[in-house]
């Protein structure tokens, strides 16, 4: 995410970039990092900081502010001119999966509207499936009028997808940027 989005920032394009723009949005954070901008990457652990004020900017995913505002009122979500960079969970069946037909009626199940609303006003992260605002509604009308739940069309336009990479870019990719958050 921070790679991408510093693309972004850059007027590149996460969806069709270079080796050569990959680095310079290395270069560009470590500059950063060497400034003093950027203190330290962190995973999931950046809500804490965040809700105690100990951070100005960080990127945060959507599920998680709609969850700490309940609490933290203070805390918000701004996207920045340059848009933001799409995440996905994926639900996905093994190869050689013996119960191969059970787990997809578990993924055709929660791509129907009302379970895929019970799951949004719980989770509180992006729902993909078309035709849940309403459902959720009958749930909870405020999830369903959050565009951090479910994106309107100005808030979807902003968003773009991070290019797969092949074995030897995604190899050689994680070793910069190691390199830069000190892993």
């Amino acid at each position: 995410d921070s790679i991408g989005m510093t693309l972004l920032d850059m007027g590149k394009d996460p969806a069709k970039f270079t080796d050569d723009d990959y680095d310079a949005a290395i270069a560009r954070l470590q500059k950063a990092v060497d400034k003093g901008q950027i203190r330290r990457f962190t995973g999931n652990d950046y809500t804490s900081d965040l809700t105690k004020g100990d951070l100005a900017a960080c990127v945060a995913w959507a599920g998680d502010v709609v969850q700490l505002k309940a609490d933290s009122p203070d805390v918000d979500f701004i996207i920045p001119e340059s848009g933001y960079i799409t995440s996905t969970d994926n639900m996905l069946v093994p190869n050689k999966a013996r119960h191969k037909t059970n787990a997809e009626r578990l993924m055709d199940y929660y791509f129907e509207p009302r379970p895929a609303a019970e799951l949004a006003a719980y989770i509180n992260y992006v729902c993909p499936v078309d035709g849940v605002k309403d459902e959720l509604a009958k749930i909870d009308e405020d999830a369903a009028n959050n565009p951090l739940i479910i994106p309107d069309k100005a808030m979807a336009a902003r968003s773009h997808p991070f290019r797969s990479l092949s074995q030897k870019e995604e190899t050689a990719y994680e070793e910069k940027f190691a390199k830069l958050t000190g892993a």
